[in-house]
């Protein structure tokens, strides 16, 4: 990791000192740096909202995670790409170093977009970007992503709130056991949805803790991984046998999310009634 963070700091060294060669009179004030935190939506470049794809559109430099679509890159031709490599609790740039990137070369007189994963805002560090460009005077637009923790459940089939099964849900990590358990121990069991992201290494934990606290080993669960991506892959079934879930290999590299609550079994009738409704049955 050491050793690529010089390469990314001598390529971004190179954009400026090209545009400084050709551009000797200063920025203009319409041309003054900027920075956009971008959502990218659960993976599929067709779920970017408008804004998204014009910002990146007249991107000068992209700054982007792990999990957003390749696909992306035809959108700013003219922008340069460099991926810095978030991902879940592995990162190839401390957060403290992308935000000096970020204030450092919108200084400079780029457009800079930080396209993340999901929403900026819904476990991305948006904030703490947001916060930082603020302190350092530098100005920044936020542009909302359609967030994973609701997306794919819902392109699995499930709604994370249901008339009559579920009327609230809660959005949690699952990284680690002293941040999500005294959260669940706060929970009335199978009142709500939880969806728990980047939870797939916990999943064993997870369910221990839950029938622990009192919610039903018969609950429905679901595994959702690569949501909108051709990696995508759902296991559904129950609380009980969620820790014993055995994972494909192409969706072990992918990310995932784990999802509890009764809902879970909406995604069994919805497919049901699209199998009968194919097949010409009433």
């Amino acid at each position: 990791m050491a050793a690529r963070r010089p390469l990314l700091l001598a390529a971004l060294n190179e954009i400026y000192a090209a545009r400084a060669s050709a551009e000797s009179a200063p920025v203009p004030p319409a041309r003054r740096g900027r920075v956009t935190l971008v959502g990218a939506g659960p993976g599929s470049a067709d779920l970017v909202t408008v804004r998204g794809k014009q910002r990146l559109a007249e991107a000068d430099l992209v700054l982007y995670d792990a999990l957003a679509s390749e696909e992306m890159k035809s959108w700013a031709p003219g922008a340069r790409w460099f991926f810095v490599g978030k991902r879940a609790c592995r990162q190839s740039i401390k957060q403290e170093i992308l935000n000096r990137l970020l204030v450092k070369y919108a200084r400079r007189g780029l457009h800079v977009v930080r396209l993340k994963c999901g929403d900026p805002f819904v476990f991305g560090r948006g904030g703490e970007e947001a916060l930082a460009l603020a302190e350092a005077g530098v100005p920044f637009e936020i542009v909302p992503g359609v967030s994973t923790a609701v997306a794919a459940p819902a392109l699995a089939g499930i709604p994370v709130t249901h008339r009559g099964l579920a009327s609230s849900f809660a959005v949690l990590t699952g990284h680690h056991e002293e941040v999500y358990g005294p959260l669940l121990d706060g929970f009335v069991p199978g009142t709500l949805t939880l969806v728990f992201m980047m939870g797939l290494g916990q999943r064993a934990r997870i369910a221990e803790r839950l029938v622990a606290r009192g919610w039903s080993a018969e609950m429905p669960a679901a595994v959702v991984v690569g949501a909108a991506t051709p990696q995508s892959w759902t296991w559904t079934g129950t609380l009980g046998a969620l820790g014993a879930v055995d994972l494909p290999e192409a969706a072990a590299r992918a990310p995932g999310l784990l999802v509890v609550g009764a809902v879970v079994a909406v995604a069994g009738e919805l497919a049901g009634l699209v199998s009968a409704s194919a097949a010409g049955k009433p």
